[in-house]
């Protein structure tokens, strides 16, 4: 067993040179050969076997699986993310007490509620938090998840945007710019209902953008239905499109006032 140990070993340490380099190709690579690796050992879960490299076997699956979980958000890929964080994720509540608790732990922990806030999974978002030691929820990685989603969920866009500045860990970015766009898509969809125009300065700072260029972009890849024209953004185009949804009024009064007739004869 000290031979297969070993031989993973010198794998991962391949695999963190490329990993290092970013290298990520080279990195997703050696790491389906060490998943592969990694079902010869039988201290990991769920056997949990007795051995003299049971502890070793487990910190070192761990750690090549949290490796994982960021190459995951390096690579963009979703899918890849939750099978990993599914995966790490029984070396963080079955194995308490067999070995020493990682510092990735939290950092993981956050991005994973980060990544269902994202994906507009609540439901799961809040199971998972609460599962979490309470002492937990007051670190900076998990505080900052749970504040992202009461912004949202409160409709503080501007401090949703604000916080992709303050991200308490490197790998979080990628998952900040994903929710940044979908509260630009809430807001842009409010300001073309409210709006018939805008000048470029007050959609710049509504939305958010550093320059005029981001801007211009934005519209260009996200809403072609809008027009720059000069110093102001259109939303005529987008007026147009919609459809004209008129309340009938009088029937709507009528009806009321036939349901106030009825309550007063039931009294």
């Amino acid at each position: 067993m000290e031979g297969k140990l070993a031989e993973i070993t010198l794998l991962f340490q391949k695999f963190k040179a490329a990993y290092g380099k970013n290298d990520v190709d080279t990195s997703d690579n050696i790491l389906s050969q060490l998943k592969v690796k990694l079902t010869e050992l039988p201290g990991l879960p769920p056997l949990f076997k007795s051995s003299p490299t049971a502890v070793q076997e487990l910190l070192l699956a761990r750690d090549i699986f949290e490796h994982a979980v960021v190459l995951s958000v390096k690579m963009e890929d979703q899918d890849a993310f939750e099978r990993h964080f599914l995966q790490l994720k029984s070396y963080y509540t079955d194995t308490r007490g067999l070995i020493p608790p990682s510092e990735q732990e939290y950092p993981i922990l956050g991005l994973n509620l980060l990544r269902l806030l994202v994906q507009n999974r609540i439901a799961e978002f809040h199971t998972e938090l609460e599962l979490l030691p309470y002492a937990a929820h007051d670190h900076i990685c998990i505080k900052h998840a749970f504040e992202l989603e009461q912004s949202f969920m409160e409709g503080a866009y501007n401090r949703v945007l604000s916080a992709r500045q303050a991200v308490p860990h490197e790998t979080y970015v990628y998952f900040m710019d994903l929710l940044a766009k979908t509260v630009r898509d809430e807001i842009a969809g409010c300001s073309e209902k409210a709006y018939d125009s805008l000048s470029l300065a007050d959609a710049k700072k509504i939305l958010m953008f550093a320059s005029d260029r981001d801007l211009q972009a934005y519209v260009l890849d996200d809403h072609p239905d809008w027009e720059i024209r000069g110093t102001r953004v259109y939303f005529q185009k987008a007026k147009e499109l919609a459809p004209c949804k008129e309340i009938p009024s009088l029937q709507l009064i009528n009806q009321t006032l036939g349901y106030a007739r009825e309550l007063e004869r039931i009294v």
